[in-house]
């Protein structure tokens, strides 16, 4: 019997917006997926730090399958109590107060700039400024796109908006001497590790320094934890290893495991600020996303999947690290960085060919800054998936920094 023709996906009346690969999936199970041809990829995606849970994981998908027959959506009008349930989890597991529900983590970050400019405002600030930081990515509405520090995505969009002061990360000094003498700045806006600038974590020392300084200037902490946090770094947010709580705190990607969700976490500086009227989403904290984050956190909880992050993800490190020693000791690999399931591999030349090549030897992954491959596979994730990621990945690496540029 003659087997069917390979399906070649296409998206003819779909905007084009992606760089696609030529794949389309059909379903998944843990951390492998299947496209519509049958053939299988071990995830080390995980829908770009946002399937927490892997794919198809049955306590999941029995509660959305329950939340579906009873509400998916109503409106902010009335009180959701699903919200107040999930917004208490995230309040207990952050130290903070309060939260306001989005859907997406450009939302997320939305708000946070929302906040602290009705911050500066409410302290008779007309102007209000707000620090970002080289390399940043917090999304592509225009205000967000602003506050990015790629200009790659900015090119074509401006005017963006004004009212950013824009510094290098882990530097203290450069900080200081950026806003010296300016009474208008009123925020430190900043990912706890960059995920699209390359996987730059801040150090645990620069986070307390500025943690100090915000609260010296009277300025609003606000620590965007879209992609690093929920987990990912083997605690809930990647800078609680400092020790520290920020002000303002965005969320999404893995906090409901697949189904969009967005938060903002307030601290008590911060959690007053809005009032009716001043910011809103008409999805945001709907029942089946809230449901969804509920059951995130619960099952993450149940399976210790903290723990599992920080093990199998230094693990995974130190199995990277050894698979490329020799490269690291040339230089051809510059470093291996990141903590928990949140790494990236920094080669020394442009590596973008390897997504497909990847793809090709059955392992999703992706490239930042055109030189790094970012692994955020799903939480998960085991010890010998790990390994499986080593065995595929590696050689490619290798094979590639071999070629002529």
């Amino acid at each position: 019997m003659t087997a069917a023709p390979a399906t070649t996906p296409s998206s003819p009346h779909v905007m084009n917006t992606y760089g696609r690969l030529p794949i389309a999936l059909s379903h998944g199970q843990g951390c492998r997926v299947w496209d519509v041809n049958g053939r299988v990829y071990l995830d080390a995606l995980g829908g770009i730090a946002v399937n927490t849970l892997g794919h198809n994981h049955p306590e999941l998908v029995a509660a959305l399958q329950d939340q579906v027959t009873k509400l998916i959506h109503t409106s902010n009008y009335y009180h959701i109590p699903l919200q107040e349930e999930l917004a208490k989890l995230l309040v207990e597991r952050s130290g903070m107060t309060n939260v306001f529900f989005c859907s997406t983590g450009l939302e997320a970050n939305e708000c946070a700039l929302k906040l602290a400019r009705k911050f500066g405002h409410d302290k008779g600030i007309e102007r209000p400024e707000i620090v970002v930081y080289e390399k940043a990515f917090h999304g592509r509405s225009i205000a967000t796109l602003s506050a990015t520090g790629n200009p790659k995505v900015q090119a074509g969009f401006g005017p963006l908006v004004e009212g950013f002061i824009r510094v290098p990360i882990n530097n203290i000094d450069q900080l200081k001497a950026a806003t010296a003498n300016n009474p208008n700045v009123v925020a430190v806006f900043f990912e706890a590790i960059q995920g699209e600038g390359g996987v730059n974590p801040m150090h645990m020392d620069y986070l307390r320094d500025v943690r100090d300084l915000c609260d010296a200037r009277d300025w609003l902490l606000m620590i965007d934890e879209v992609q690093c946090g929920m987990g990912r770094t083997g605690k809930w947010f990647a800078h609680q290893w400092a020790g520290i709580k920020p002000d303002v705190m965005p969320l999404a990607k893995g906090l409901g495991s697949g189904v969009p969700v967005g938060a903002v976490v307030a601290g008590p500086k911060a959690a007053k600020i809005f009032a009716p009227g001043n910011h809103g989403s008409t999805f945001g904290g709907n029942p089946l996303a809230m449901r969804a984050g509920v059951e995130t956190i619960r099952v993450m909880e149940a399976q210790n999947l903290l723990a599992n992050a920080a093990t199998v993800g230094a693990h995974l490190k130190v199995g990277l690290e050894n698979a490329l020693a020799a490269e690291l000791a040339s230089g051809a690999v510059k470093e291996v960085r990141g903590m928990g399931l949140m790494l990236g591999i920094d080669l020394s030349k442009p590596c973008a060919a390897l997504v497909q090549r990847a793809a090709d030897a059955g392992l999703l992954i992706s490239v930042t800054a055109d030189s790094v491959i970012r692994l955020v596979p799903p939480l998960i994730m085991t010890a010998a998936e790990a390994d499986q990621v080593v065995a595929i990945l590696c050689p490619l690496i290798t094979t590639l920094l071999k070629e002529s540029a």
